[in-house]
């Protein structure tokens, strides 16, 4: 992977972020009263910042394995309420593990 292709994918990854929220201030002058739109405003990132992510946790290690065993353990602890850090510490962990086994 090279460094022109991460600084394209932080630059989207800002972009996709930061319109979705700037964007109601500049189109509707009044207070968002619809739980709808409201919902669909506040989680919109998110899931844009999911679906440019998730492919690439299978190619991540170049062992499809070890991936997949570190996407159970992320999704394992996010499901305890874990905050961001244990979860990445804990799938990377997994990961390490599982690349240490000889299969």
């Amino acid at each position: 992977m090279n460094t022109s292709y991460l600084i394209f994918c932080m630059i989207i990854l800002a972009g996709v972020t930061y319109l979705p929220r700037v964007l109601p201030f500049l189109l509707f002058q009044k207070k968002i009263k619809n739980p709808f739109i409201k919902s669909f405003l506040s989680y919109m990132p998110y899931g844009m910042l999911a679906a440019m992510i998730f492919p690439e946790i299978f190619t991540s290690t170049g062992n499809l394995y070890s991936a997949v065993f570190g996407l159970i353990v992320a999704i394992f602890f996010s499901c305890k309420k874990l905050g961001l850090l244990p979860v990445a510490c804990g799938a990377v962990l997994a990961v390490f593990l599982v690349e240490q086994l000889p299969l």
